[in-house]
């Protein structure tokens, strides 16, 4: 393991983990008079893969997150952020501030094994990100910032016009593709150094580890030029399948599980209310796993070890964070930094109610579909229903910590903001605190413009709500909309019409009372104003791509 105890000249820095709200002025023109600064901030934009809204301890959780917990005690945490419901429409929409459909990615992208698997031929479905949009990175080097990215991509593979570099970052290391193994990452989902193919390197090798040691390496070559501030997107695989983590983490929660998920859920709801995560009136969804009292104690046993390893790895994505405030703290950066931290979606339910692949890899090297199944993903969401691929809450709720000590004023330090955000905001945010200019043109091709709002007012404790339009979701024919409190979902059924539901979020945030019936004005107006938007963002009907997937398959 590299050690890193070099005093850093970084000049103002700026983490971001994930969220963001709105701002009708010029915010990074209010901080630098205020903080007497001449040099734009440093960004450092940080996502989690795959986690619960309350895994972590300052949302509830269980798994030990002192890092984490300790900025949101020292910070700002949102009940209420967003974001795309799956991995890759999810990074889209974060890196270009667009709805994914607009940016090209309005299903998955292409993988290593297939380059045409989600290219439709269809503008929203291109399975890339395509020239009608910019990444934050392209944005930020017309500011003169060193663009830098460590982790996992995601956003196109086949290609290398696609990959990071091409899209605006000066430097990278990561994974292209979707997910891969933790412990040996090689071949087609192996890693990437800048537009090459390595192997990993070292005995020990972890992915996390890894992420962060090149992240900290592109970060301190980057302070050997003062005048040139950086953005880093730090994008961790952890805790995404497979399940894999060193033994002396899984350690630390081995046998903590075996009072099964119903308590725990329960545990975590209680917790919730106590801590303020959750408001007194948000009720707690019906349990949506397998009886636990009907496993046998070898199974007992299993869903135990699964849910070790998984808690393991959100551990160590923490320690890893902790390094990367060690680093802001040597340099004497932290006072000037604003962290941001969010995940790419809600839980994962994919594997089936117990999980998917092998017991026998369990706490080994091997396996790569490894997960913990429905019945745990049901109490990471605590207290929502869903998962990742839905649009109900439990499938696009995150949480949201910000850390800013020079723009968080003391009397909203350790507290929560009720002002909702999703992922478009991030670019507007990061465009207001740079000073950077999003531009109508980028190399030849018209820029469709920014759907979000700035969250810097909330941010500097302006509790105002920062969207006054609605914001919308798709993904596989789930569907949302958020208007104010009120919030119109529905879940796909291949072949059927859209059964709206309708929910007061204010009321009922956990979605269990369905005013649909009650106020069927309320429901035709909000629908007409999704397929409105649908029409404009490039969203197609889910049979369609199903019908074009299936002809595929049939060639």
């Amino acid at each position: 393991m590299m050690r890193y105890t070099t005093k850093l000249s970084i000049g103002f820095a700026i983490i971001v983990t994930t969220v963001i709200t709105g701002a009708s002025f010029t915010t990074y023109d209010v901080v630098k008079k205020s903080l007497k600064i001449d040099k734009a901030p440093n960004i450092l934009l940080i996502l989690a893969d795959d986690m619960g809204y309350s895994d972590i301890g300052c949302y509830g959780g269980e798994v030990s997150t002192p890092n984490l917990d300790r900025l949101a005690s020292n910070g700002l945490r949102f009940r209420q952020f967003y974001n795309g419901a799956r991995c890759c429409p999810t990074r889209a929409s974060l890196l270009t501030g667009l709805y994914p459909h607009q940016a090209g990615i309005g299903h998955m992208t292409n993988d290593p094994e297939d380059s045409t698997a989600f290219q439709m031929n269809l503008p929203g479905y291109q399975g890339a990100l395509n020239n009608k949009c910019v990444t934050i990175a392209e944005v930020l080097k017309t500011a003169g910032y060193q663009t830098l990215m460590s982790g996992k991509w995601h956003l196109g593979y086949n290609g290398l016009q696609r990959w990071p570099l091409q899209r605006g970052f000066d430097k990278y290391y990561g994974i292209l593709a979707g997910a891969t193994n933790y412990f040996e990452p090689t071949g087609s989902r192996g890693l990437t150094f800048m537009n090459e193919h390595v192997e990993p390197k070292g005995e020990n090798f972890y992915l996390t580890d890894a992420i962060t040691d090149n992240a900290i390496d592109f970060m301190q070559q980057s302070s050997k030029n003062a005048n040139a501030p950086f953005f880093m997107y730090l994008a961790y695989t952890s805790p995404h399948w497979p399940l894999q983590a060193f033994k002396k983490d899984i350690d630390r929660y081995r046998g903590k599980y075996k009072t099964g998920w119903k308590k725990l859920r329960e545990e975590r709801f209680n917790r919730m209310r106590k801590m303020g995560v959750i408001l007194p009136s948000v009720k707690l969804t019906e349990e949506d796993g397998v009886d636990w009292e009907k496993l046998t104690p070898e199974k007992k046993d299993e869903m135990d070890y699964r849910m070790a390893i998984y808690a393991a790895q959100i551990d160590r994505m923490d320690q890893n964070i902790g390094r990367i405030i060690a680093m802001l703290e040597q340099s004497g950066q932290m006072d000037n930094t604003l962290i941001l931290f969010l995940a790419d979606n809600g839980a994962c339910a994919e594997g089936g109610q117990l999980g998917g692949g092998l017991k026998e890899n369990l706490g080994s090297k091997r396996g790569y579909l490894l997960s913990y199944g429905q019945s745990w993903a049901n109490v990471s969401n605590t207290p929502f229903k869903k998962y990742k691929h839905w649009v109900n809450e439990g499938g696009i709720s995150t949480p949201l910590i910000v850390h800013y000590p020079k723009g968080i004023s003391n009397a909203t330090k350790g507290k929560f903001t009720d002002q909702y955000g999703f992922l478009p905001d991030i670019m507007a945010t990061i465009v207001d605190v740079s000073g950077a200019k999003y531009p109508t043109q980028f190399k030849g091709n018209s820029i469709l413009p920014m759907e979000g709002k700035s969250l810097m007012p909330v941010i500097r404790g302006k509790e105002k709500s920062v969207h006054q339009q609605p914001i919308f979701w798709e993904h596989e024919g789930n569907a949302a909309m958020r208007d104010g409190n009120f919030k119109l979902v529905c879940e796909y059924e291949a072949g059927k019409p859209k059964k709206w539901e309708l929910y007061d979020l204010l009321k009922d945030r956990s979605e269990t009372h369905d005013l649909a019936n009650a106020l069927p004005n309320q429901v035709a107006t909000m629908s007409a104003a999704y397929e409105k938007w649908a029409s404009r963002a490039g969203v197609e009907p889910f049979d369609k791509i199903r019908e074009i997937m299936a002809a595929r398959r049939k060639k």
